[in-house]
């Protein structure tokens, strides 16, 4: 089994974290959120991962490259980088791992997290992962028949066909297949707004007499914004201590301070006269004084002093120290 990982552009709504590190490669709950979807993937697949293939920007440069391939290796995967530097489209952004659409594969958009308990359907020609939401306006939606089986995609329906929405991953039988699809695509131009769109390529593939079916999540995390981002890692945080993970590094130094679960606190950190939690990441190497976090994200080597902060999302090497709360500050800045 393969897995294909479109991770596009850096993305603005999640500046000024974006600015310096891939929206994949921020930390949820201590761990990059690529890094906690394939794992995620490779629990619902029940099988060996020969490959991972991500697809990136030549502008991430090789030290991003070079995480990617450890997140891989971490589970016994190659892992293999592709570029696409201009944005033409999912279906455009896929083929450019051709040379990697082998066997079975699962192609999986890395900026959403999810938590299944189902059984991948392996006769199926394809298999969507899809969740119940309450507004299906918002989202690209799949149709069922009697059979369980998909019929039919629409794409944000302003009348009720269905409240399943596609969450962006999907698992083929044949990658061979997917890539003459998708080859098919660009050789004839068929776009949609200038980009190449890989539902177009499931509709081609659905008229031709393949089965598709639904692989059905319990819950679907977004990692678009800073507020549900925050979000996010909230949720994580809650699974995770459900699952019993221990969360809390034991080179945690506490000084007259109180860690409320669940928390993630990385290595080395140092917590003094502060109270930390719920819902709380603090990555490697950061220092916490004077301060009551709840609700936060924060990342490596950063200090955070005499500070009330819920629903905050800081950066790497970041210095903060006021009376803000809901902030969102980047890596390496400074607010006094």
């Amino acid at each position: 089994m393969k897995i294909i990982v479109p991770m596009a552009g850096r993305g603005s709504r999640l500046r000024p974290h974006t600015l310096t590190v891939p929206k994949p490669l921020i930390p949820i709950a201590g761990k990059p959120i690529v890094h906690r979807l394939v794992e995620d993937i490779a629990k619902v697949l029940d099988g060996s991962i020969e490959e991972i293939a991500f697809i990136i920007h030549e502008s991430f440069g090789k030290k991003v490259e070079e995480d990617l391939i450890a997140i891989a290796e971490k589970l016994g995967a190659k892992g293999t980088i592709y570029y696409q530097n201009e944005a033409l489209g999912t279906a455009h952004a896929i083929l450019c791992a051709k040379e990697s659409m082998q066997g079975p594969i699962v192609v999986a958009y890395a900026d959403t997290l999810f938590r299944a308990d189902f059984t991948l359907d392996k006769t199926a020609d394809s298999v969507i992962w899809v969740k119940q939401v309450a507004d299906p306006s918002a989202f690209g939606v799949v149709q069922l028949n009697a059979q369980n089986e998909i019929v039919d995609f629409v794409e944000k329906p302003k009348e009720f066909v269905s409240d399943l929405a596609i969450i962006g991953i999907y698992y083929f039988k044949s990658g061979e297949t997917l890539r003459k699809e998708l080859e098919y695509l660009l050789d004839n131009n068929m776009t949609k707004g200038g980009e190449y769109q890989l539902t177009d390529a499931l509709e081609n593939m659905k008229q031709k007499g393949m089965r598709f079916v639904p692989g059905k999540v319990d819950e679907w995390m977004d990692c678009g914004n800073k507020n549900v981002t925050v979000d996010t890692n909230n949720r994580m945080l809650q699974f995770l201590h459900q699952d019993q993970v221990n969360l809390v590094a034991s080179t945690v130094k506490l000084e007259n301070s109180q860690i409320i679960e669940p928390c993630y606190i990385g290595e080395n950190v140092i917590l003094r006269n502060s109270t930390v939690g719920p819902n709380v990441s603090i990555g490697d190497h950061s220092i916490i004084e004077h301060a009551v976090l709840t609700n936060s994200l924060i990342q490596t080597h950063s200090q955070i002093r005499h500070a009330n902060l819920d629903n905050a999302m800081v950066g790497n090497h970041a210095i903060y120290d006021g009376k803000h709360t809901q902030i969102s500050i980047g890596d390496y800045s400074v607010l006094e």
